[in-house]
């Protein structure tokens, strides 16, 4: 029987929906799982924002979840857990490590150095951000963005705009693949011959009974 493939995630804070690259990384190994692989996320230690129930979980919805050493402090923290799941991924018997974020993506020789095939998302150019733009933060991330470059056999970019920046700045190629959302849910509402379509963000009310299938955001 062929084992399952393995895949190593890093660079969420944890399997949350607190943060863009959490709910992206929820999302898409929740996903995985479902499909048949064995997906390990390797998080932060610490409280989760969901409840003390949750801080030791080692599986969530079919996923296995490692947790790292971490140094809180101001950028300590992500630095710490990023160093401790980049040797973790680079000893597990993992077919692909999949880092997540410029900054984590600092420690992607790691992995590589020990054969394994890594993929890094960049969900965005960080050191150009405000919080980031001087100091050791904006030096660390910024040499994260070169080691992804070169240490990365596949680089995903989730906007044209940073695809150009890649290919124009380091005449790399990239994969533009940007993020995804659910399908909307139609339910019979049973009322004025109204449906609701719900997704977690937003609530649709559509009115059949105008004709203009006008829709009107309600924000909850």
């Amino acid at each position: 029987m062929k084992d399952k493939f393995a895949v190593s995630m890093f660079g969420q804070k944890r399997l949350s929906r607190e943060g863009g690259i959490e709910i992206v990384v929820k999302e898409l190994c929740t996903r995985m799982a479902r499909d048949g692989c064995q997906v390990t996320c390797y998080n932060r230690s610490g409280h989760h924002v969901s409840g003390a129930e949750y801080d030791n979980k080692i599986e969530y919805d079919g996923i296995r979840q490692k947790f790292v050493p971490t140094i809180e402090g101001k950028g300590l923290a992500a630095v710490s857990s990023s160093f401790f799941a980049a040797l973790y991924s680079a000893f597990g018997k993992y077919d692909v490590v999949h880092i997540h974020a410029e900054g984590p993506a600092f420690f992607s020789w790691l992995p590589k150095m020990f054969g394994k095939r890594v993929v890094v998302t960049i969900h965005g150019i960080d050191w150009q951000r405000e919080k980031w733009k001087s100091g050791f933060g904006s030096k660390f991330i910024r040499q994260g963005e070169k080691n992804a470059v070169k240490y990365a056999d596949e680089i995903i970019v989730l906007s044209k705009g940073v695809q150009d920046y890649f290919r124009d700045t380091y005449g790399r190629e990239t994969h533009f693949v940007p993020n995804g959302v659910n399908r909307p849910e139609t339910r019979e509402a049973g009322f004025n011959n109204r449906k609701i379509w719900t997704d977690e963000r937003f609530l649709h009310i559509i009115s059949w009974s105008t004709g203009t299938g006008k829709r009107y955001p309600v924000f909850g």
